[in-house]
């Protein structure tokens, strides 16, 4: 009797230890990719590993969704059950059958003005209540998962206005989101783009509540009285109306286990003086650890004091585990435009690996006060060249004496401040790293693409425009839009801003006076601007003024009193850029030594190498995506290119041709035992041609 229930116990046994391992091979750690760049953690990393190093080569495009609106689509879709998330490049919502890439449904705000790129969307369900939490514009909607509608209780009629926390001042003020809200509980916490000028909104971090869409917290990145971080500031900052920013745009990682929100910003406006703002500016260029909750304060690092170089901290943080010392720690990583990885111990903020306040030149512009030192980590070293010399000027350019002449004249440096003469200014404001952020596998290896490029900023007085006899539409023009148009109308494609000539029988009134209020693409809104003020510039746009007219508009910020002349890459005289490659870098650093593990050119321009020229790299914009099958997915180049890589060593393992540049984060997930790579295609950026795709891939 004994052995027969010992028989029947030990059978049971292996039947429950089989049901429980059947139940575990049926739900695959991640088979969806269920939040922007795969999880609260920001990694870009997934533990699928169906498509890995032995078999990628057999990789094959499987389904092409075209969203019939082509244009700049920076999009990192989210895949949960069977369903894919992501938007259009006019910013429409819609949902894919994950499997076929068929349209599920499709959801259009009413508004039928511009709109900023968007790079993804959030999702939060409880039960049978699953939403897809959207930002277009100014407003904050959330529509139904499954149906496309939007959710009417949430809100007013299913959307809040970004504005809700930012005080009566910002009423008529650009506010939108251009990346995906953080899930907490009930709760989303708002990334947002704000103008980069004079006039900007603040900067607040502002949580929502998902279900009712109330306003839960607000947490001030330019700090009222009695706020720690006020004395940063000169007294009433936050009443100055030509102060503001302090933004996060780049988005945000959680620790919900500990219930930390790790918040990264940018600079405060104006971007490149800072006269009106004498002091470190808290909580500008700061990474901040708040609690998730409650929006109160825990820890912050600023990563550039008195900031004046557009030196935004512009992608997500990295929550990662590292081995230091043979001890496991729960770290926080920040990647940086500067080429600088800053990592700290997630709870106390405690730097990691030590951190130098370093001595740089101080500014001798009337008015500018810089801060005396910046800081610098010793490790990890840089994951992009930080001097140049004039051995870095190309050798490719037929006019490399010109070139040289530029560099000669130029101010040269880090933290070099701006003035009237042209200050060269390396990494340039679009990175080292970008918005697309970094990938980091289990193992604490952090992997990041960035640009070399080098890019040339200066001031002129305001007054330089103003004494002159100028009619209404061109001063507002000269003091509003020159700086990326110029004042020839002639843009600055190269750097990505457009042409304006021609704009009149291309656009028309009213399509540039939505333009000019809401922004699209990389401008923003200029909604502060008065209606008649708007169609002024406008008049001067189409030729439409009459020269003799000698009003000359207003100056609203005068304690401003400098304008930026445009940002304005250093490149040769065929638009290649005018230093000695990489223009473009792949990096693999370990986070638990500090040690750079590999580093390659990342990006091919073919008409150089078919002289010969080894890969020069390119420009790129979007993050890698990394798995546990040893790949390391990224797009992100110029030439139009899908690439999987060796992640162990660098080494191009496969690559295939997209049908327009995928300047974006690329997502994998399996349905039914099949394992998806998804990639948006929206080219546009640098003068790349559109494209409107989705495109999947899987194993042949």
């Amino acid at each position: 009797m004994k052995n027969l229930l010992f028989r029947i116990a030990a059978v049971s046994g292996i039947c429950l230890l089989l049901l429980s391992f059947r139940g575990y091979l049926a739900k695959p750690l991640q088979s969806d990719w269920p939040e922007y760049l795969g999880g609260a953690d920001r990694n870009h990393y997934s533990s699928l590993s169906k498509i890995n190093t032995t078999n990628v080569k057999s990789l094959k495009p499987v389904w092409e969704f075209h969203t019939g609106d082509s244009g700049q689509v920076q999009c990192n879709p989210i895949i949960i059950e069977n369903r894919l998330y992501a938007v259009t490049a006019s910013n429409h919502l819609f949902a894919l059958n994950a499997a076929t890439g068929q349209e599920l449904w499709r959801f259009s705000p009413e508004s039928k003005g511009a709109s900023n790129v968007n790079r993804g969307v959030a999702y939060w369900s409880k039960g049978k209540d699953k939403r897809i939490m959207f930002a277009f514009q100014t407003w904050l909607y959330a529509v139904n998962a499954i149906t496309g509608k939007p959710i009417l209780s949430f809100g007013d009629g299913g959307r809040v206005s970004l504005k809700s926390g930012l005080g009566e001042e910002s009423a008529t003020k650009f506010v939108s989101s251009t990346t995906p809200g953080t899930i907490f509980g009930d709760l989303i916490i708002m990334p947002m783009r704000l103008g980069e000028g004079t006039g900007s909104a603040p900067g607040y971090i502002q949580a929502f509540n998902v279900r009712t869409g109330k306003l839960a917290w607000v947490f001030k990145t330019i700090p009222h009285p009695g706020e720690p971080g006020y004395e940063t500031w000169p007294a009433d900052a936050y009443k100055n109306p030509a102060i503001g920013a302090a933004n996060n745009w780049a988005g945000m990682a959680v620790d919900r286990k500990r219930g930390i929100l790790y918040v990264p910003t940018g600079s405060a406006s104006f971007d490149f003086y800072g006269g009106n703002r004498e002091g470190k500016n808290l909580y500008a260029n700061s990474l901040i650890a708040l609690n998730a909750r409650t929006g109160e304060y825990i820890w912050h690092f600023q990563t550039v004091h008195h900031d004046i170089w557009d030196r935004d901290i512009p992608a997500p943080p990295n929550l990662i585990t590292i081995n230091r010392n043979g001890k496991s720690v729960d770290a926080v990583a920040q990647v940086t435009k500067s080429g600088h990885i800053f990592v700290f111990d997630r709870v106390s903020g405690e730097p990691i690996f030590p951190i130098d306040e370093v001595p740089v030149p101080q500014s001798t512009l009337p008015g500018e006060k810089t801060w005396p030192t910046q800081p610098v980590p010793r490790m990890p070293k840089p994951f992009a060249r930080q001097t140049l010399t004039e051995d870095d000027i190309t050798q490719f350019s037929g006019k490399r004496d010109s070139l040289l002449t530029i560099f000669r004249q130029a101010k040269l440096g880090a933290f070099e401040p701006l003035d009237f003469r042209q200050t060269l200014i390396f990494p340039g404001p679009d990175g080292a790293a970008e918005w697309g952020g970094a990938a980091v596998d289990k193992e604490g290896i952090i992997y990041v693409n960035s640009n070399e490029m080098a890019w040339l900023f200066s001031l002129s007085p305001k007054n330089e425009v103003k004494a002159k006899t100028l009619s209404s539409g061109k001063s507002l023009y000269l003091n509003h839009c020159q700086s990326c148009h110029r004042s020839d109308f002639s843009g600055n494609p190269q750097s990505g801003y457009p042409a304006l000539i021609g704009i009149r029988e291309r656009l028309g009134r009213s399509v540039t006076t939505s333009l000019i209020t809401n922004g699209k693409g990389m401008m923003p809104g200029f909604s502060q601007i008065s209606d008649a003020e708007k169609q002024s510039i406008i008049s001067y746009i189409f030729g439409e003024e009459k020269e003799e007219l000698t009003t000359v508009a207003k100056d609203d910020y005068p304690d401003v009193p400098y304008r930026f002349n445009g940002y304005n890459k250093f490149l040769d005289e065929r638009g290649y850029p005018a230093i000695s490659p990489p223009w473009g870098t792949l990096s693999a650093v370990d986070l638990n030594t500090g040690e750079q593990l590999w580093q390659i050119p990342l990006g091919e321009i073919k008409e150089l190498t078919k002289k010969g020229i080894p890969v020069t790299g390119t420009e790129n914009y979007g993050g890698p995506l990394v798995t546990a099958g040893g790949l390391l997915f990224i797009a992100a180049t110029k030439d139009n290119t899908f690439r999987a890589f060796d992640k162990k060593t660098g080494k191009l393992l496969w690559e295939h041709p997209l049908p327009a540049s995928g300047f974006a984060t690329p997502s994998t997930y399996m349905v039914n035992g099949t394992q998806y790579v998804v990639i948006a295609c929206g080219g546009t950026k640098l003068g790349m041609n559109k494209g409107d795709s989705y495109v999947a891939f899987a194993l042949d």
